[in-house]
């Protein structure tokens, strides 16, 4: 059968050198141009590293899904790569150093677990804005970093050391997507294959959800949990069910004003009422050839806020472009332009390739708009973050003589999402100039800053003469990562705290990040507003979340003459002509090596052995118990409590937070009964090499609604059987130590928001064997399998509110190991504390056979474990 098609490779050359290529156009024909891109890479992907009758089968199935755009068919997918962050590398990483323990128990070398591909960390995700609006506060910031995380960071020295293939990005080298976009994509690689030297896509996935980023430029790319990661690392495809193609098109271009981030809050509220979930999105149409690769990235980042895998762009002139802009080789630009068009996978704008279900957006009928307060789906005309603040009718306890009703608490540039675009970041430079001639200055409530992706932006906007006018209105670089998008927002300015405890204010975050959940940016903050940068600059000037800035002035200056946005918006020219001015293609390189030579980096000192040294005291690292031989399979069949019930929209955040640590709270009481400071806690992230520490930090946060009991303290449930109300760990304990399972029933979209793996993870810890939903998001429904948990949908029309758990019903479930299936049928009973049974028939939200077998296997690292052992017994 392996004859029923072409798999010969092919041979083009490009300057001198010859390369072999998968012959898509011989194996394809006319379907080539049938197929989505995405699909014609993943075809490339299967074609390439498969062989036989799973390679026939995967080719087959790809081809019948142009006949009814979709597929229940699995595939395996091979990335060339793995791109990880500090605070989802380090799990990865304790986990692998466990690992390493438990085979050296087993009588196995330790040392033959290694992962099989490129391993790219990044630490970006620890650095807090303590200091900010003032000169050397990024030097500050980054020395606070170090200090604080030190013992973390000699691990991650030590798994770069003894770990083949782990290569480390230090502290202050940038974000990990604008590394991605700016030093690690090739868009087109090569790799050698029996002798031959093969050019290929790059491929690759990422641990986090915002991993696509880097299909602005052509790379397929996502993001996935940690424990997929590991399946990735040691030999284990990702399998996957050949994906419905979410077409968006593209007509017209963009109106004066607008900007990228307006495109991709416009996206995102799109295609979450369009329903994309877990499915991936391609970009097409003529529109596609107005968007930089700069602007495609922008949109192509939100893809999880829209609910997709991909946002995917396929490679153009303009892809081309930016490559030559961040410093590649005209040798590097000549193998992608050549290899992208003798592979059918070079951008047409005209091209209407078969998708599962398609949508048009016009540029042209873009404004400019802001998402939330409380999701970045919620989508907003600028001009109206007032009427939706009214919306929550807060009525404060007595009025601040000082502030607003909805005072700006943030403003923050911040996130890969709105700062690798060299343009938005000169926007706001310009913004901030013409703010600073007119003599606007920020609100001393307003706490502001600048956390670029990328260490080159100081010296293009230094070249740009822009850097000066930023900090002159308090957008001085505090650093370079995450920052504020993912929590490290540093403490409120003292007037909102004090303001915010007499309830006489409901402050707002203003930022250019990706995310508004409730509680991300700052737990005391329960509204936020995502918008361009510098958009982000003009309300920190106003200092009011509710002004309409499309009618009141910005502010009214002593003399009496309002300044209005329209006074100091940069125009498209504008921008365009610093852009041309400020960029300098040598700046990239030479900025992130200066960064990567880090001497506090460097001076950190990190063992060398095989085995890594654990400390028994330690409050940063630990070694967890279900890195273990002896974890084995939850299924079953099994009575269970519920030990939450919760309602719609329960994100990553709710369940494992990554934010400040608040010193008044258990977790914060657990740790300085161990030694630490209470003052000095840092954030959730910073322990997640802890499995302790994690496990008390599960659900806690103060506006997850657990549905068992009204109005219960943070991070408590309801133990049923005594009617006690205590700490969610210990409840389970308790639920442990009597033999009683433990299930979780949630609402739609459980589990939305970043892809960290400790989500999962503190819920096999807590004991939950399954989890009953509406629905999962991709990446939180991976890592329950990964942990050995089932995730179970739940049918139409049944939900948290119908089935009104109360405190003595039970959930039965029959899940035994030879039932479960992709996608089997799931009998649930709920047997009501009156004597009444209810049954129902739930879905496993299981997609592919690898999945069930994690599930039988007890998830990703019993299953690593013992294939390592069985290899090398």
């Amino acid at each position: 059968m392996e004859n029923t098609y072409n798999f010969e490779p092919a041979h083009f050359s490009v300057g001198h050198q010859s390369y072999a290529v998968v012959d898509l156009l011989a194996l394809c024909g006319d379907k080539l141009q049938q197929l989505p891109v995405v699909l014609r890479l993943l075809l490339e992907n299967a074609v390439r590293n498969m062989t036989g009758e799973e390679r026939l089968l995967a080719v087959q199935s790809i081809f019948d899904w142009l006949d009814t755009g979709t597929s229940e068919a699995e595939i395996a997918f091979q990335p060339g790569r793995v791109l990880m962050h500090d605070t989802t590398s380090t799990p990865a990483l304790v986990d692998i150093a466990a690992m390493r323990n438990a085979l050296a128990e087993a009588g196995v070398d330790p040392t033959v677990l290694n992962p099989g591909l490129q391993v790219d960390v990044s630490v970006d995700h620890s650095l807090a804005v303590e200091a900010y609006a003032k000169p050397n506060a990024a030097t500050e910031n980054l020395q606070h970093e170090i200090r604080r995380n030190s013992e973390r960071y000699r691990f991650l020295r030590w798994a770069s050391q003894v770990l083949k293939g782990v290569s480390i990005n230090p502290p202050g080298t940038g974000i990990m997507h604008t590394i991605n976009l700016e030093q690690l994509a090739t868009v087109v690689t090569t790799e050698q294959k029996h002798g031959q030297t093969w050019a290929v896509p790059d491929m690759m996935i990422g641990t986090d959800s915002h991993t696509p980023m880097v299909n602005g430029i052509g790379v397929l790319g996502w993001g996935v949990g940690g424990l997929e990661a590991q399946t990735v690392m040691f030999g284990m495809p990702t399998m996957l069910r050949i994906p419905d193609v979410v077409g968006v098109k593209l007509v017209g271009q963009f109106s004066p004003g607008v900007l990228a981030t307006d495109l991709a809050l416009v996206v995102t509220h799109e295609l979450r009422k369009l329903g994309v979930t877990g499915e991936f999105v391609e970009f097409y149409g003529p529109g596609v050839s107005a968007l930089t690769a700069g602007d495609r990235s922008v949109v192509a980042n939100m893809a999880p806020e829209y609910g997709a895998t991909t946002g995917y762009f396929p490679i153009d002139t303009n892809t081309l472009d930016y490559l030559k802009s961040t410093g590649r080789s005209d040798a590097a630009l000549a193998l992608v332009e050549s290899y992208a068009k003798r592979q059918g996978l070079w951008f047409d704008g005209a091209a209407e390739p078969r998708y599962t279900k398609c949508i048009t957006i016009d540029l042209s009928a873009i404004e400019m708009h802001i998402a939330g307060p409380k999701r970045p789906q919620d989508l907003l005309p600028f001009a109206k973050s007032g009427d939706a603040l009214a919306a929550l009718n807060f009525q404060p306890a007595t009025h601040s003589a000082t502030l607003p009703k909805h005072p700006v608490a943030i403003a923050a540039i911040t996130s890969c999402t709105n700062t690798s675009d060299p343009a938005l970041l000169i926007a706001a430079g310009l913004l901030a100039r013409k703010a600073r001639q007119l003599g606007v200055k920020v609100p001393h409530w307003v706490k502001t800053s600048l956390g670029p992706g990328s260490p080159a932006a100081a010296s293009y906007l230094k070249r740009a003469g822009l850097l000066d006018d930023l900090e002159a209105v308090g957008f001085g670089i505090v650093g370079y990562g995450c920052t504020t998008c993912i929590g490290n927002s540093g403490g409120l300015p003292s007037s909102i705290v004090e303001a915010q405890k007499a309830q006489q204010i409901q402050p707002v975050a203003i930022l250019s990040g990706n995310r508004n959940f409730p509680g991300r940016i700052h737990p005391e903050l329960e509204l936020a507003y995502i918008m361009s940068p510098p958009l982000v600059i003009a309300f920190g000037l106003a200092g009011d979340a509710s002004k309409d800035l499309s009618q009141e002035p910005i502010q009214v200056l002593d003399n009496g003459t309002p300044v209005y946005l329209k006074d100091i918006w940069p125009t498209h020219a504008e921008i365009q002509q610093h852009v041309a001015k400020a960029l300098d293609a040598t700046d990239f390189r030479r900025d992130f090596i200066i960064a990567t030579a880090n001497p506090m980096w460097k001076a950190l000192q990190a063992p060398d052995t095989p085995l890594y040294p654990w400390d028994d005291n330690s409050t940063i690292l630990r070694r967890p118990p279900f890195a273990a031989v002896t974890e084995g399979s939850q299924l079953g069949t099994f009575k269970a409590y519920p030990l939450l019930v919760v309602g719609d929209d329960v994100t990553t955040d709710h369940i494992s937070p990554a934010s400040a640590i608040p010193p008044n709270s258990l977790v914060a009481d657990f740790l300085v009964e161990r030694g630490d400071d209470r003052n000095d806690l840092n954030v959730f992230a910073s322990r997640r090499g802890n499995w302790e520490v994690m496990m008390r930090a599960a659900f806690h946060s103060k506006t997850l609604v657990n549905l068992l009991k009204p109005n219960m303290p943070v991070a408590h449930t309801l133990h049923v059987p005594s009617g006690d109300v205590q700490p969610i760990w210990d409840v389970a304990q308790r639920y442990r130590d009597a033999g009683q399972s433990v299930v979780l029933v949630a609402g739609e979209r459980y589990g939305m928001g970043s892809s960290r793996d400790w989500a999962a993870k503190g819920q096999r810890l807590l004991g939950i064997r399954s989890v009953l939903a509406v629905s999962f998001e991709r990446i939180h429904r991976s890592n329950l399998i990964g942990m050995g948990i089932l995730p179970v949908l739940m049918p139409a029309g049944v939900t948290p509110q119908t089935l009104a758990i109360q405190a003595g019903d039970q959930i039965e479930m029959a899940a035994e190991v030879a039932a479960v299936k992709p996608r089997a049928s799931i009998e649930v009973r709920v047997h009501r504390a009156d004597g009444r049974i209810e049954t129902f028939q739930a879905r496993a939200a299981v997609e592919t056979q690898l999945e069930v077998e994690l599930l039988r296997d007890g998830g990703v690292i019993p299953s690593i474990l013992q294939k390592t052992i069985r290899a090398h017994r």
